[in-house]
Order: structure tokens, then C-alpha cells, then sequence
């Protein structure tokens, strides 16, 4: 259902430059959990910095890969893993039990390595700061839009709901939902009342189906969903770019 050591990235359809630099991070969050991380810079700064909330397998090659694909369109970008509290920070094998370690994990825990990630990127640039996460990961990169860790604008792929809660009224930062419409892990309804949610409280928020779309859908083995993954680099490129200039 998530993205196996198999997917990949597609590339974003503006690139700006090169990968200046790339690799994985050891960060500690203020409650002292170390946990791995992975870090792009690019060549060509696009004055913009994301952080990466991966799905449910937590850090794994493909968000490696994502954090280059985001340095190349010129974001300085870092991804987290979720679970250094409970796994650790060595590598892990096919084995891996992801849901176990799922079931330990808090938002309170999420938000204390996500601010470790941005305090990371704020010591690299001072750039207005994005989360960009996919289904267990865009639901809680929602959320950060409803913290007061200044992100400016929070983009969620494929994120169940149930990952959000119930933080609508603090939405202090524009919101991007980018969703599929055969999404087997999240039925219609649930985003239909997220949106209604938003609508009853006057958030800013951008919400977009693709008709027919599987869940993990932005991988480039899915050839038929070729466009569809380019809408959806467009709509992030767009939506950073805006929020971006909108802040003072």
C-alpha cells in the first residue's frame, strides 16, 4: 500500500540545478530521541526549504530519492524516519515491522523530530519552511500547519484524515491535499468532511482528487498516472512558490 525499496520518485518537471550535496543526518529532537534523517541541497536555490514526512515505513529509499528530486527543482530539503525511538538509527532489512513500530509512535513524537528537521534547515538557510508528507506522513504534515513551528504552508499526498485529528481550528498556514481517487486506504467520505471542516472554520486550503488514482500513486512504475504525478509536482511548485512570496 505505501512505497517499497522498489519505487521511485518521479523527477519534478522544473529543475533548477544539481545535487550539491546529499546524505544522511543524525538529529535529536528536544526530548533526546536521535533518529536518522537524510539531507539534498541543491546547486541552484530556489529560496525555498521542505521537510519530508515519509509513509508509514518511515525513512527508506524512496524518500532518499525524493529529498534529491526535491534539491534538483532547488529546495534545501531534509527527510525524517519516525521511529529512532523504538527501532533505532542503524539500517534496517526487508524485516522490518513498520506497523509495530507505528502503534508506539505519538504526534507528540512526529512533532519533536519534524522541529528537529527544521531547525536543521533553518541553520542551513533562512527560507520560508514547507512539510511535504505522503499517507501516514500527510496527515501529520497537515497537522503542522496547526502547530506554532512556523511552517509556511503544509502539503499532505494520500493522507488519512485519522492522522490530522481534530486541529482544524488551529490551522495558522495554508493547506495542499493531493489525493487519490481509488484510494483504498482512506474512503472518499473522510476527505469530505475534512474539507467541510475547513470550509465551517474559513481555512485556506487546496484540495484535488485524481479520478481513479491508487493510493501511493507518485511512483514512476505507475506509467499510466505519468500525468498525474506531473500535476501533482506542478501543484507543490506552485503552492511553495505563492505561500513563499506571501510571507514577510
Amino acid at each position: 500500500m505505501c512505497h517499497s525499496d522498489t519505487s521511485l520518485p518521479p523527477a519534478a518537471p522544473i529543475r533548477t540545478g544539481d545535487v550539491a550535496a546529499c546524505g544522511i543526518l543524525e538529529l535529536t529532537a528536544a526530548d533526546d530521541n536521535r533518529f536518522r534523517a537524510y539531507r539534498a541541497v541543491p546547486t541552484a536555490p530556489n529560496g525555498r526549504s521542505v521537510a519530508i514526512l515519509p509513509d508509514v515505513r518511515g525513512l527508506h529509499p524512496f524518500y532518499e530519492a525524493l529529498t534529491r528530486r526535491f534539491a534538483e527543482a532547488g529546495f534545501h530539503a531534509v527527510a525524517i524516519d519516525y521511529y529512532g525511538r523504538t527501532a533505532g538509527i542503524g539500517d534496517r532489512d526487508g524485516e522490518f515491522d513498520a506497523f509495530a513500530h507505528m502503534a508506539l509512535l505519538e504526534g507528540a513524537h512526529v512533532d519533536a523530530d519534524v522541529d528537529a528537521a527544521m531547525g536543521w534547515l533553518r541553520a542551513e538557510r533562512a527560507d520560508p519552511i514547507f512539510t511535504v508528507g505522503f499517507c501516514l506522513g500527510g496527515g501529520h504534515s497537515w497537522r503542522q500547519a496547526a502547530r506554532a513551528c512556523g511552517v509556511a504552508g503544509a502539503v499532505g499526498f494520500y493522507g488519512p484524515p485519522r492522522f490530522f485529528g481534530d486541529t482544524t481550528d488551529r490551522l495558522a498556514a495554508p493547506l495542499l491535499l493531493l489525493l487519490a481517487g481509488a484510494d483504498i486506504a482512506t474512503p472518499p467520505e473522510e476527505y469530505q468532511a475534512l474539507a467541510a471542516g475547513f470550509d465551517a472554520a474559513g481555512k485556506e486550503y487546496e484540495m484535488h482528487v485524481y479520478d481513479g488514482a491508487p493510493h501511493s500513486y507518485f511512483d514512476v512504475a505507475y506509467r499510466e498516472w505519468e500525468q498525474v504525478c506531473t500535476d501533482s509536482w506542478h501543484r507543490v511548485l506552485d503552492f511553495t512558490a505563492r505561500e513563499a512570496h506571501q510571507r514577510p
